[in-house]
């Protein structure tokens, strides 16, 4: 049965996030309200963490799933950036986009696209989500929380609840969100492309 956290959304409950982080820390799935959308996460260095998101969205290994950063800084540990990637991801973070950029080697295999070996960075911009990824004191990997079969995100901590109480470990309720997914964006080409519009509008990057 989840553990259900109600906290404030401008200034989460410090108490609470840590016993979400601790369920993390044992392995568990904690849904958590982005500035997209709901997403579940994991500790980054679990693999049966990592594939128990896939099972729970019902995603292969060519789908990316997404490290959340809690800053521009920690994105160089795992994605390979230059000068011109570096510039638009300065504009971008931290808010509503996903870059997929080249897996350093310190992404775990499992993680990054089998065959491109590319990963899906982000830096949310939410207070709830950066204090849950402080208190792991780790990057998390996500995935927009959709179920199976269905198109959009669940956007009530409530309705989570009823769907996935038997397989998330926590559940945390700050409101309501946005109902629009990450803007995801390919910086892995010559050019940037966006894969998908979403909440970021491209034309802040340039990129209409």
């Amino acid at each position: 049965m989840s553990q259900f956290f109600v906290v404030h959304p401008e200034n989460p409950q410090p108490r609470l996030i840590k016993q979400a982080a601790q369920l993390l820390q044992a392995g568990g799935l904690v849904a958590v309200p982005t500035d997209s959308s709901y997403a579940v996460v994991a500790r980054l260095d679990d693999k049966a963490a990592a594939d128990a998101l896939r099972r729970l969205r019902g995603l292969d290994e060519r789908h990316h799933l997404t490290v959340l950063c809690r800053d521009l800084a920690e994105i160089s540990h795992f994605a390979r950036v230059d000068n011109a990637q570096y510039r638009l991801l300065k504009l971008a973070t931290p808010g509503p986009w996903t870059f997929i950029l080249e897996a350093t080697r310190e992404v775990p295999r499992r993680v990054s696209h089998p065959s491109r070996k590319t990963i899906g960075i982000r830096v949310p911009d939410h207070p709830v989500t950066l204090s849950l990824i402080e208190l792991a004191d780790t990057p998390l990997l996500s995935t927009t929380l959709i179920p199976q079969g269905e198109e959009l995100p669940l956007n009530d901590a409530a309705d989570i609840r009823d769907r996935y109480q038997h397989v998330l470990a926590a559940i945390i309720d700050a409101g309501s969100c946005s109902l629009e997914p990450t803007t995801i964006v390919d910086l892995t080409g010559p050019t940037p492309e966006v894969l998908r519009r979403g909440q970021g509008a491209p034309g802040l990057l340039g990129l209409d």
